[in-house]
């Protein structure tokens, strides 16, 4: 069987899925369309065949709706850019990017944790100003009864801030899970979210981790999301680097993710956010308290 077809006659990524589907492993050189095409016209027979790493979607997903694909890279090597396909769920992945949820979101995270201590006297907590400054009538002046007064420089003040004061108010949980899906939705359509199976790196040297994200452009700020315990070398590389953070999936937030230029998931972390951030969507009502057993939850092995 010979291959004749060329990735500049096909779509990249159809022709690309294809190949995959068909258990063709793609190096970096042949995926650059018009260059080392003749790896293509070669038998298939004497090509290595290698299990692709195809990853279905955690949810079914809903016809006519269809999942959203993303390559699933590695970190081991800089030109382990293409392992594989990873089909993502629509409903968190293909959002579409509400600017007034995440605002709205980012606002919250930023004020509902936040307390004021600003505190001003009035009138009754500043010193002096006991007696009348003068007689009521015929000095010609105005009327005043103490020098403690808002009017007087060195008064007290009227309608100041009486701290503290707390700005604690709760969002909607389906407001919250839909800021999370905008955000990565958006992260995704502007190439700022990538995969990776998972955090092993092979070496513990910062510097291998700076030049592997200067390879993939990856931008001046990298957030790396798992959800097991990330490697000792992931570990000590990213405890000398101030520009890469690294987060359990279960703290990933709005505010977190448009801190950082590019967000990195593990396949571990989008397997824990889909079900969690689609089951919250789509619940109509409230959470019981959690002192409760929770029935139905998509991740309790009790509903």
């Amino acid at each position: 069987m010979v291959w004749n077809t060329s990735l500049a006659s096909l779509g990249h990524v159809t022709c690309v899925s294809f190949l995959l589907m068909a258990g063709i492993t793609l190096d970096q050189n042949t995926l650059k369309t018009g260059s080392n095409q003749d790896s293509l016209t070669r038998p298939l027979a004497s090509r290595a065949m290698q299990a692709p790493l195809l990853l279905p979607c955690s949810v079914p997903v809903r016809p006519p709706r269809c999942p959203v694909q993303a390559w699933v890279s590695s970190l081991r090597q800089p030109e382990a850019q293409h392992r594989g396909l990873a089909e993502l769920h629509p409903d968190v992945f293909a959002v579409g990017p509400r600017l007034d949820i995440l605002h709205m979101v980012a606002m919250w995270q930023k004020n509902y944790k936040r307390i004021s201590y600003a505190k001003v006297r009035t009138r009754a907590e500043v010193r002096g100003g006991g007696r009348k400054p003068w007689r009521q009538k015929g000095t010609g002046r105005a009327r005043h009864g103490s020098i403690r007064s808002p009017l007087w420089r060195g008064g007290g003040i009227a309608h100041g801030p009486r701290g503290p004061t707390s700005y604690y108010y709760m969002l909607p949980m389906k407001v919250r899970a839909l800021g999370l899906s905008a955000v990565l939705s958006v992260k995704l359509m502007q190439d700022d979210l990538h995969i990776v199976e998972d955090l092993e790196l092979p070496t513990a040297d910062p510097q291998y981790l700076q030049d592997l994200a200067r390879f993939r452009h990856w931008g001046s700020s990298v957030l790396l999301v798992d959800v097991n315990e990330p490697p000792e070398n992931m570990k000590a590389a990213v405890a000398d680097l101030k520009t890469f953070t690294l987060i359990p999936a279960v703290g990933l937030s709005v505010h977190t993710a448009l801190k950082h230029h590019t967000l990195v998931l593990t396949v571990a972390a989008v397997a824990f956010l889909e079900p969690r951030l689609l089951w919250h969507r789509r619940r109509y009502g409230p959470i019981q308290p959690w002192a409760m057993p929770q029935l139905g939850l998509p991740w309790s092995h009790s509903g």
